[in-house]
């Protein structure tokens, strides 16, 4: 006997619609800090990145000091049976982009800057758009957003000496050990000289999904042409305040500056929803593509300003994996954008802003 055809308005068809829209609202509830553990919501985790120094209004709230830069990213032949996203089978995308360092001070001195940021927008010609949000390290301080939040709360200073309060900070390590780990390679980690020469890691894990439906789990990075240089500590402390923009500058007079897009495969019993624990280097991978920049512009005008990176943009043949850091990293960026643009939007920022 034949299965009935549901009719339109039956509730079976009603349900799919239904469920995307319990997703949504459960995601802004999220975003609102309505729901989940109410300690750390993403309006908290910007309160205490506000906190960490003077006022910027109009200003990213984290990694606050950036420059826009703008190239395209070619596919290699295997990047297309790894997914169906348009990027990989599209000849070239126009990519626009930004590198940033840590902190929120937009004015930081560069020599400051051990860990560097790589976000891009990636927009293919059928519409559709690929977000990535990456950084110099090669993984996260905490498998956590609580974590996370935690250890920057415990940087604050104190209101009666001025600093930190050691004790605070021992406490986060007790009950989220995992962040030695990260305080450890900041320790010892070699700063590159250049932003042309920094490997850029994508710390949280990602599907991608081939023609046959078939989903991989990967973390990608990008690895540059320009050979490695280490900075000079002792030059570091002498250097200019931009001398990270500057040297990009003369690189890109030069020529365009390129790095391959590597995804890292897992394999059965890698964390996929822990962003503190690095896979092995063992672990197959495959250059997906190739990144060439050739412009660099101040942020202050330049056509990354207004752009939220949002690592959740994502085409089709790319989904999210459940990392709670990843989510969390999602809502805490529209938190920061919607400040900043009120800011401008009420003439509050600070004059000539380069958000």
């Amino acid at each position: 006997m034949s299965t009935p055809t549901p009719r339109r308005g039956s509730p079976l068809l009603l349900l799919p619609i239904a469920l995307i829209v319990i997703a949504l609202a459960l995601l802004f509830a999220w975003i609102g800090g309505w729901i989940g553990n109410k300690n750390v919501t993403p309006q908290k985790m910007i309160n205490t990145a506000e906190a960490a120094g003077s006022p910027q209004p109009g200003f990213r709230r984290a990694h606050s000091k950036g420059i826009c830069i703008a190239g395209s990213f070619a596919p290699t032949p295997a990047a297309a049976q790894l997914s169906t996203a348009r990027v990989f089978t599209q000849a070239a995308t126009p990519v626009l982009g930004r590198f940033s360092n840590p902190g929120n001070d937009p004015y930081s001195p560069d020599n400051k800057a051990a860990v560097r940021g790589m976000a891009l927008q990636l927009k293919t010609d059928d519409g559709q758009e690929w977000r990535v949000a990456m950084n110099s390290f090669p993984f996260f301080a905490s498998s956590t957003p609580e974590g996370f939040q935690a250890m920057n709360a415990a940087k604050l200073p104190d209101p009666a000496t001025g600093k930190p309060d050691p004790e605070k900070m021992k406490t986060v390590l007790a009950r989220y050990p995992e962040i030695q780990n990260f305080m450890a390679w900041s320790k010892t980690a070699p700063t590159p000289d250049s932003l042309a020469n920094t490997r850029f890691n994508g710390v949280n894990a990602f599907f991608l999904t081939d023609a046959q439906g078939r989903q991989r789990a990967v973390r990608w990075s990008m690895r540059p042409h320009t050979p490695f240089v280490a900075a000079d500590p002792e030059q570091l402390k002498s250097a200019a305040r931009d001398y990270l923009a500057a040297d990009l500058d003369r690189r890109l007079a030069a020529g365009p500056l390129q790095w391959d897009m590597v995804m890292q495969f897992a394999a059965p019993g890698d964390p996929i929803e822990d962003p503190s624990k690095a896979w092995p280097d063992t672990r197959p991978e495959t250059t997906v593509g190739t990144l060439t920049l050739v412009r660099a512009a101040p942020q202050a005008a330049g056509p990354c300003r207004d752009l939220n990176f949002d690592p959740l943009i994502l085409p089709t043949g790319i989904a999210a994996s459940k990392d709670p850091v990843l989510h969390a990293r999602s809502a805490v960026y529209s938190v920061s954008f919607n400040r900043r643009e009120r800011e401008i939007s009420q003439g509050t920022a600070h004059t000539g802003s380069v958000r």
